[in-house]
């Protein structure tokens, strides 16, 4: 038979436990307060403000219009050249998502009642953004030559927009979620894989014997990382080849570059959960933090799902905290454009600060006491 007396007291005691159990407050309070902020501000399907890149070479008046309908529409955010070298490196970078180019004979053609073209260049790695990018142009264009109508009176010849997709030709999404997913995999397996190592041996009680050795705080860190370190590129041997093999995904990058790359990024990763694994001391915890602090922001906020440049600007700065922004840019740069050392190194050493940070703070957290 149910006391109400007892159960009265047991609950009061379990709920004086979970108050003075932080981990506890931080899962039930903190977490779930930061993931709502994170998919009301973080997740967006809408794509505006688009950085595309607009080549002037006729700079008659007509297309000066035409290029001031494209700055003022609020789909994208252009930056205007005359020429396409600086705005070609910058698409193969990534800073902006296409070109629209006006050519030297725009005004000239449309003179001669002559069909005039206008290329718009896509980046193909964005599949969504470069659909958006073709239609906005097409629709900017359409709603120019309306206005021009109303404003002349005068008939305009019909202006031809030839859609051009680099990189993803075919605009097939598999040949960026998939490179992109092995960057969310990875965030998970490595922090995964030390996450439980440290709370573990606290629970089996194994790291009092460990402690009382003469083991040194850094062959302590290096043996418990460097297992973890080889299995973890293994599965990025597995992943890459599946994509490649089974898949049939595009590499035509360089396969030392991606090894190096995804070693920064592992070691980002197992350093990570290493940290976790030493402030919690229990499996649970440590299990539920590493995914929260991990895969969930690395799916989010990576760009690998969502444009990042979509995102309100507090956000957006929240993303350069995370590596698997800067492998997600490697890893699709890698298999669909190639090698390019202006997206590539600075990505790499923003892993590499980031993995150098987490073993700091590790090997300051790691002491040889039972405290």
């Amino acid at each position: 038979m149910i006391s109400l007396a007892r159960l009265g007291a047991f609950t009061y005691k379990e709920s004086l436990q979970a108050i003075r159990d932080p981990s506890t407050l931080i899962i039930a309070v903190i977490l779930p307060a930061l993931m709502m902020f994170l998919f009301a501000y973080g997740v967006s399907l809408d794509t505006n403000n688009i950085r595309i890149g607009l080549v002037l070479e006729d700079t008659t008046p007509q297309a000066i219009s035409l290029a001031k309908a494209f700055e003022s529409t609020p789909y994208f955010n252009v930056k205007s050249d005359t020429t396409r070298n600086i705005l070609t490196e910058e698409l193969v970078a990534g800073k902006i998502r296409g070109i629209v180019v006006i050519p030297q004979d725009f005004s000239a053609k449309l003179l001669r009642n002559q069909t005039s073209p206008v290329q718009v260049i896509a980046d193909g790695t964005e599949t969504n953004t470069a659909s958006f990018v073709q239609n906005y142009a097409n629709g900017v264009v359409q709603n120019w030559t309306i206005s021009q109508l109303l404003q002349s009176g005068l008939d305009i010849p019909s202006i031809n927009v030839e859609p051009r997709i680099w990189f993803n030709p075919e605009l097939k999404s598999r040949n960026v979620i998939l490179p992109g997913s092995i960057a969310i995999i990875m965030a998970l397996i490595g922090t995964l894989l030390t996450a439980l190592v440290v709370a573990r041996e606290w629970e089996r009680g194994s790291m009092e014997a460990i402690l009382s050795t003469p083991i040194h705080i850094s062959e302590l860190i290096i043996g418990k990382v460097a297992p973890y370190f080889i299995l973890g590129m293994i599965s990025m041997i597995l992943c890459v080849s599946i994509c490649v093999f089974f898949f049939k995904v595009p590499f035509v990058g360089s396969i030392l570059l991606l090894s190096v790359s995804t070693g920064l990024f592992l070691l980002a990763g197992l350093s990570q959960g290493l940290l976790i694994s030493t402030l919690s001391k229990n499996q649970f915890v440590a299990s539920q933090a590493a995914i929260n602090a991990a895969f969930l922001p690395a799916y989010m906020l990576s760009g690998f799902l969502y444009e990042i440049q979509s995102m309100p600007a507090p956000i957006k700065a929240i993303t350069y905290l995370l590596p698997a922004r800067y492998f997600v840019s490697i890893i699709q740069t890698s298999f669909l454009a190639g090698v390019v050392w202006s997206e590539l190194l600075p990505n790499m050493f923003a892993m590499l600060v980031i993995a150098s940070f987490f073993l700091y703070m590790v090997s300051k957290k790691s002491k040889k006491s039972l405290e």
